[in-house]
């Protein structure tokens, strides 16, 4: 039988293109290090359907062109960058009708020496990353969605889980104190397109630490929505942020059989099998 089939969408870019960028105030440097993606949509039916690349703007050149608006660019943040980029893929290509960016930025931390913050030497922070996903059509408004993976956390108190179900498969002690440790990722969508960027998130990933730190938590369920609500708080510029966080579990060790007591002090850290808590919370209108 014969049947027809046509393009119903897609999409093409350029994948980890990582940069370091190093700004210099005389002797004091600034470092970032950005892991970029850019994704195209446009008018490429011809390229998938007739072998036709007249309208293909090369991957490889995307590739340089992060590099090239990195070193014109004056942005200090992932957002500012970002929007600088899909702006100037715009001018340079009518096919395009969508672009977006993705950055994910690493932490690097300046090194204390002598107890004095160093010029130009540098320490990585931690596993996590600052996020980003930047998208706009050529004439239509800003989406900024911006976030953050892979901060590890934890606590060795005000942690307590009880009064759960109990049913004939449940093995699982309550508990008054225990151990709470996550791996928080974040993701927030701004509702201004021109802010300092920087700014909000520190005020933003400091509410939810400080949160966290002193929430006299009753599940995990519970210090999510708090620590969501913190960030709600003091971030005028976002109306919802959805949050998950693992709870990564730390089992108490046996020692009786050792013929010691065992006070709360020696776990055993454990990574699988875990829970996954994840909510999104919004600013009620």
């Amino acid at each position: 039988m014969a049947f027809e089939v046509e393009l119903a969408e897609n999409r093409y870019g350029k994948s980890r293109v990582r940069l370091h960028k190093v700004v210099r105030n005389g002797a004091v440097h600034d470092l970032y290090e950005w892991n970029v993606q850019v994704l195209l949509q446009g008018d490429f039916v011809t390229a998938h359907v007739d072998g036709d690349n007249s309208k293909i703007l090369a991957t490889d050149t995307m590739k340089n062109t992060v590099y090239s608006r990195a070193k014109e660019s004056k942005a200090t943040s992932m957002e500012e960058y970002a929007k600088e980029l899909i702006e100037f893929l715009h001018s340079r290509n009518p096919q395009v009708s969508h672009v977006q960016v993705v950055i994910e930025q690493a932490l690097w931390k300046r090194m204390v020496i002598d107890g004095k913050p160093h010029d130009h030497s540098f320490m990585h922070g931690s596993n996590e990353v600052q996020t980003t996903t930047v998208e706009r059509t050529k004439t239509g408004p800003w989406s900024i969605v911006s976030g953050l993976n892979g901060m590890h956390i934890l606590k060795t108190t005000k942690s307590a889980f009880e009064g759960y179900i109990k049913e004939s498969l449940t093995t699982l002690p309550e508990t008054k104190d225990r151990i709470f440790g996550t791996v928080v990722q974040a993701q927030w969508t701004y509702t201004k397109d021109s802010l300092d960027f920087n700014a909000a998130r520190v005020k933003l990933r400091e509410a939810m630490l400080k949160c966290f730190a002193g929430h006299d938590s009753k599940s995990v369920q519970e210090t999510l929505y708090a620590m969501a609500k913190a960030a709600i708080e003091v971030t005028p510029e976002i109306d919802d942020i959805k949050l998950t966080l693992p709870n990564k579990h730390s089992l108490l060790f046996d020692l009786k059989r050792f013929g010691q007591e065992n006070n709360n002090e020696i776990f055993v850290p454990t990574d699988e099998p875990h829970g996954t808590i994840e909510a999104r919370v919004k600013r009620k209108k």
